[in-house]
């Protein structure tokens, strides 16, 4: 493993001044690989429709070719649109209400929407300091903090013309105020940004990056690009992180694009690989979870193997949570669906079922309002939109 070097504190007390380049995420190669893997033990869940499925392998208690329950396209019905022709959305962070924020990559907007049941209409709360230019770049994640009614503060990953970084942003009377850079420096590039924000049940803010194109990045313990990273909400490294004062959490990461925890607080991220592999990794600090030298599973005592894996024709995932059930649930943007993963108390994983598949094109994101209503972000072009449907839609029982 490489020697870890201490990177500089990336705090910028700073309002932004600088135009913004928009960063999205990367789909996948158009290889289309062999059938998806799921790594997991001898499965537990079954699909929601007695549909044909698909192939899946398993990891450590499995033999590759398990087979992967793939549900057929259900009626989402009711389905409301909350928002329409949207210029590529790709993040959803909920507020204390049951409202939410809305952020859209290539404008640099962010739309606040109200609760399930309300009648106030979407309005835009503000706009990020964005400079569209050529590749996957913008406005990406958003995240709150679990206090934000003492803390009112939005924070938001974009890029420049020279990198991503992530601002704090003040909220207040529902419009949000002038942004400060709190964390900079993360490599940006055509493609490969990452940009899926969090606050985990410890308190701090985890950032998902990507190797932007240079995939030497991912093992270099000296650079912000291939990790997930872990701050304070002032834009420190934060105690306790594996590699001293480097604010790496883990590394070996092609293009981190979801990120969230389950019950026991453990975080689970959604990774793009290239031509065979997209994974669903069950993250530990410290770890290497293996890109370039690896993609997918490798059984390589120096890697960590990906708890799920799928080709990427039947995946490309972005956004990732975990539902009511317990179960993570991963949106896809080639595979054009919702894949539900139900999840064992050892951390490994059932069988993963498909959901939507079709149905709406490509979703970026997606979050459990309330326990029987889910909203989801679709990712096709100019006219996207911000859909609520019901929970049972995406194979929440």
């Amino acid at each position: 493993m490489p020697n870890a070097r201490r990177l500089p504190r990336r705090a910028i007390a700073a309002v932004i001044v600088l135009p913004v380049v928009l960063v999205a995420a990367c789909t996948s190669s158009t290889s289309q690989g062999p059938p998806p893997t799921a790594i997991a033990p001898p499965a537990v869940g079954s699909s929601t429709s007695g549909q044909p499925s698909s192939t899946i392998s398993s990891g450590s208690g499995t033999k590759p070719g398990a087979s992967v329950s793939t549900s057929a396209s259900a009626a989402p019905a009711p389905t409301t649109e909350l928002l329409g022709g949207l210029d590529r959305p790709w993040s959803i962070a909920m507020l204390p209400g049951g409202s939410g924020l809305v952020s859209v990559r290539n404008t640099g907007e962010v739309y606040h929407v109200a609760a399930p049941g309300a009648s106030t209409p979407a309005v835009v709360a503000g706009r990020l300091p964005i400079s569209r230019t050529s590749g996957e770049g913008g406005l990406l994640g958003l995240a709150v903090r679990a206090d934000f009614e003492a803390e009112p503060v939005v924070y938001a990953y974009y890029s420049t013309e020279n990198d991503n970084r992530v601002a704090a942003v003040p909220w207040a009377g529902g419009r949000l105020g002038t942004p400060k850079v709190i964390f900079s420096g993360i490599p940006r590039g055509t493609n490969h940004n990452g940009g899926r924000i969090a606050f985990g049940p410890d308190g701090y803010l985890y950032v998902g990056t990507g190797e932007a194109g240079d995939a030497a990045l991912a093992q270099n313990l000296g650079s912000l690009g291939g990790k997930i990273l872990r701050i304070t909400a002032a834009g420190d490294s934060a105690p306790g992180n594996p590699f001293g004062g480097s604010p790496i959490w883990s590394y070996g990461h092609r293009n981190v694009q979801g990120l969230t925890w389950d019950s026991q607080k453990r975080l689970w991220a959604s990774e793009f690989g290239a031509n065979t592999h997209d994974e669903l990794n069950l993250i530990k600090p410290g770890q290497n979870y293996g890109w370039p030298e690896v993609e997918g599973r490798a059984d390589k005592a120096d890697f960590v193997d990906p708890v799920v894996q799928w080709p990427p024709s039947e995946m490309s995932p972005s956004g990732t949570t975990v539902g009511p059930d317990g179960a993570v649930y991963i949106a896809a943007l080639r595979g054009e669906s919702v894949w539900r993963v139900p999840i064992n108390d050892d951390g490994t994983a059932g069988t993963p079922s498909r959901h939507l598949e079709g149905t709406y094109g490509r979703i970026r994101d997606l979050h459990f309002v309330t326990p029987d209503r889910v909203w989801i972000l679709t990712n096709n072009g100019t006219d996207d939109r911000l859909l609520s449907l019901p929970a049972t839609a995406v194979g929440l029982e």
